[in-house]
């Protein structure tokens, strides 16, 4: 294996690095080698990675999950007014019949953590499916962040609205959710080992306390005939006969999108989920079902509680006090706790749906922590320091504090933004699963998983056309990462590729074949393969240079597979045609795998190899766009290029001879 890394840090006298370079070490923590400078690829866990039992887990998707409960009725009040336990309804009927068994799907079929995004990527190969995935991350980043600034803002309306709370916080909702939102950094910056244990005792805690107070608050429903008399009436005056409420319920559904939430973060996380010894990387039959156990008792849990919250406060709670600025507004049933229950019991409520609003946005950071390394710098579409967490978290809490000052700390003005996030991943997922059922051939899950695709896409496109400025936001999200996405990888196009570079037998013999102290090699276009090709080659490198004795030289060839591929794990063939030795590789580009090549059979043979290329015809600027777009065009410079940024000893570097 080719080693180039060089010392990155200097220590001090005492051996402890000072300055800077302990800053850079900290902020670094835990980042995997660059392509080129270590065996196999990201995404390695490190080695104090520990599972967890699937109820874990559960608790720290369900940070996210479940939290919604603290704003969700309040929303689905204010959307729909009357209405709301039936779209909640509807809303439930869908994360059953539709939401659980897509992701169930996507669980068997991505069980490393990649979640729909990867079933999808693997269907869209090329520079095509990178774009795809860049647009579906531009949404997972809308959903994740906008989840993060939602919920410190709704945190934030729960300690100002409360009793207790001193009257200076009142107008501060922008400064009290950026301290929240600075807090939840800090978190991460110092480590997240303990998140799951924290977020069990926040989650037991909470769903233990919405029990009691929807309990509370069904026994007066249950005592006030009159109020369910005055609902029904209301109900049924206002929108007519049966059919029409719920069509109107079925309308109204996609502005409750909100309680959709959590399921991409489910399968997100399943690398936290234990399995069993059985498991293989291939098969992790244990890890699966865990996190079907994990998806299912979720979605139960959470759609009791939607439709049993969403009853009693629609019912108990005046309309107007919904609206913006009433005293239910996004604190619906923390609204019931003090009016039901009194202020000690309302503010013990209070604290803990702080706590767990504020730390929702710890379960979508790990989100993106999760897709943001696994797929931007292995498409070389971000730059090396975003395999680290650290500085992604500092990176993610600029982007979270600048929505949070563009919102004001509004939790409504945020809700279309985040549905539209939720929305999008969710129909990119149940499309996913159906064309996979559909190349497996199963015919009834093919339309069944169509048929669920086809509402998802309308309520993609309903809430879309009501609320634009989550599609706004999206596109803002895409563009922007698409924009440095393409810079990075402009950036970082002289960067050595290859995640290991492997001779077979064959190739080892042809090198230590030479018996001489100098490795030629010429550079040859696999296209052309007749024994002329070859016989021309060798005599135009020997008309222009010293190439020793004939019979020595080797020829290599790079096919070019998928050339929107940025890292490559190289296997090296010994193959012989027309009687010449050829060294044959599979790449997704030329001059930085002849590179990566040179640089692994000169630390193996201890001999400097030469490399023989001929001028590129054709314009210099075209063949620069050629090889950034399908990794050939202008070779010779390229290759010395990057040979040059790995090895700054010119007495080791591999020579490059053009003709």
């Amino acid at each position: 294996m080719t080693t180039l890394a060089k010392a990155p840090f200097e220590p001090g006298a005492n051996g402890k690095l000072k300055g800077r370079a302990a800053l850079r070490q900290w902020l670094l923590e835990g980042m995997p080698e660059s392509a080129g400078k270590r065996q196999g690829p990201h995404g390695r866990p490190s080695p104090d990675h520990k599972p967890h039992s699937w109820w874990r887990v559960m608790c720290l998707t369900g940070l996210d999950y479940f939290s919604t409960l603290g704003y969700q009725p309040a929303i689905a009040a204010l959307a729909a007014g009357v209405l709301a336990p039936l779209a909640t309804i509807v809303l439930v009927l869908v994360t059953l019949f539709g939401a659980l068994p897509v992701y169930k799907r996507v669980a068997r079929e991505s069980p490393h953590g990649a979640g729909s995004i990867a079933m999808l990527e693997r269907l869209l190969p090329r520079w095509w499916g990178k774009f795809f995935v860049l647009a579906l991350l531009g949404f997972a980043a809308t959903d994740f962040m906008i989840t993060i600034t939602l919920s410190s803002a709704d945190a934030t309306a729960h300690v100002i609205e409360n009793p207790f709370a001193p009257a200076f916080l009142h107008g501060q909702n922008i400064l009290i959710t950026l301290v929240l939102i600075a807090a939840l950094a800090a978190v991460f910056l110092r480590g997240f080992k303990e998140a799951i244990s924290i977020a069990v005792v926040l989650v037991i805690i909470f769903l233990a306390l919405n029990l009691v107070v929807i309990s509370v608050a069904l026994v007066n429903v249950a005592g006030s005939p009159l109020l369910t008399a005055d609902w029904w009436g209301a109900l049924t005056t206002s929108h007519g006969n049966p059919i029409m409420i719920v069509a109107i319920a079925l309308l109204v559904f996609p502005r409750l999108a909100l309680g959709l939430s959590g399921f991409e973060t489910g399968v997100a996380v399943m690398p936290q989920i234990k399995g069993r010894d059985s498991d293989t990387e291939a098969s992790p039959e244990g890890r699966i079902k865990g996190a079907h156990r994990l998806l299912t008792t979720a979605a139960v849990i959470m759609s009791t509680f939607l439709i049993t919250s969403s009853l009693a406060t629609t019912i108990l709670i005046p309309a107007a006090a919904f609206q913006p600025g009433g005293a239910a507004n996004g604190r619906a049933l923390a609204y019931l706790a003090h009016s039901l229950l009194g202020e000690g019991f309302g503010t013990v409520y209070d604290i803990s749906t702080i706590a767990i609003l504020w730390f929702a946005g710890a379960s979508a950071m790990a989100g993106l922590l999760n897709l943001v390394p696994r797929y931007l710098p292995r498409f070389g579409m971000a730059p090396e320091w975003a395999a680290a967490v650290r500085p992604l978290v500092l990176v993610f809490t600029v982007v979270a504090i600048f929505i949070t000052i563009i919102f004001k700390a509004d939790v409504d003005a945020q809700g279309g933004a985040y549905a539209t996030g939720v929305l999008v991943l969710i129909t990119s997922a149940a499309i996913a699963v159906t064309l996979s059922a559909r190349r497996k051939g199963e015919r009834y899950k093919t339309i069944g998983f169509g048929v669920v695709s086809g509402v998802f896409v309308y309520t993609t496109v309903a809430n879309s056309i009501e609320r634009p400025d989550g599609l706004k936001i999206a596109v803002l999200f895409i563009l922007g990462i698409v924009l440095v996405s393409l810079l990075s990888r402009l950036r970082r196009s002289f960067e050595l590729r290859a995640t290991y570079v492997r001779l077979d037998e064959d190739a080892m013999n042809f090198v230590a074949a030479v018996d001489e102290d100098t490795i030629r090699i010429i550079s040859h276009d696999p296209k052309t393969r007749s024994a002329s090709a070859y016989r021309r080659k060798l005599s135009h490198a020997a008309q222009v240079n010293d190439i020793g004795n004939p019979q020595n030289v080797l020829f290599m060839e790079v096919i070019v597979d998928d050339s929107s591929d940025f890292e490559t794990a190289l296997e090296v063939h010994g193959i012989t045609r027309h009687g010449f030795k050829i060294l044959q590789v599979h790449s997704s580009n030329v001059p930085n795998t002849i590179a990566a090549v040179l640089l692994h059979i000169r630390d193996a043979t201890g001999l400097i190899p030469h490399i023989y290329f001929r001028w590129t015809e054709g314009s210099p600027i075209k063949n620069l766009l050629k090889y950034l777009l399908i990794g050939e065009g202008e070779i010779a410079p390229v290759t010395r290029e990057v040979l040059r940024e790995a090895e700054p000893d010119l007495t080791q570097r591999p020579w490059v001879h053009v003709g």
